[in-house]
């Protein structure tokens, strides 16, 4: 006798979330001629230039979660809009340095407001961004973010499977 489906798992949850807010995110910033991946770049662009710093492509890769690769081609997508400039860092000839042009501060500003706006309704159902609810939420998420991952266990390709 079977007794069904146990339910999502938490992965598959996380998945699902994750989709609907990028999805959200795509649509609220699509005005601005952003995409989700871009804002993030230019938000996080924004927050770390406030603090003083001019972080290189890599930095901002290992901030936003984003491929190295992939920061470079969103940054030079964001320089062809006139939104980020990339320099070479005098130091280090590979690497290079991002920075957010006027126009980038004023539509990264205008984005800004607009995911605030969406993160209001989307954290409405736990009461809102400043209920405890969503700051148990929020701790619970980086929590998970910030568990390091053990590597796969090595693949026995003769087993065709993974061991212990």
């Amino acid at each position: 006798m079977s007794k069904g489906s146990p339910g999502p798992t938490p992965g598959f949850l996380v998945w699902r979330l994750a989709n609907k807010w990028r999805v959200a995110v795509d649509r609220a910033v699509a005005p601005l001629g952003l995409t989700h991946a871009q804002y993030s770049l230019v938000a996080s662009l924004h927050g770390m230039q406030g603090a003083g710093e001019r972080p290189s492509q890599r930095q901002l890769a290992d901030h936003t979660g984003l491929e190295a690769l992939y920061v470079s081609k969103l940054a030079r997508a964001l320089e062809s809009a006139g939104l980020v400039d990339r320099t070479r860092d005098p130091r280090d000839p590979r690497a290079v340095r991002l920075a957010l042009t006027e126009q980038g501060e004023a539509v990264t500003r205008q984005a800004i407001e607009v995911v605030q706006q969406l993160v209001q309704q989307l954290l409405e159902p736990l009461g809102g961004p400043d209920a405890p609810r969503a700051h148990a939420f929020t701790g619970e998420l980086t929590t998970l973010l910030d568990a390091p991952l053990a590597p796969p266990p090595p693949y026995d390709e003769s087993n065709r499977r993974t061991t212990p």
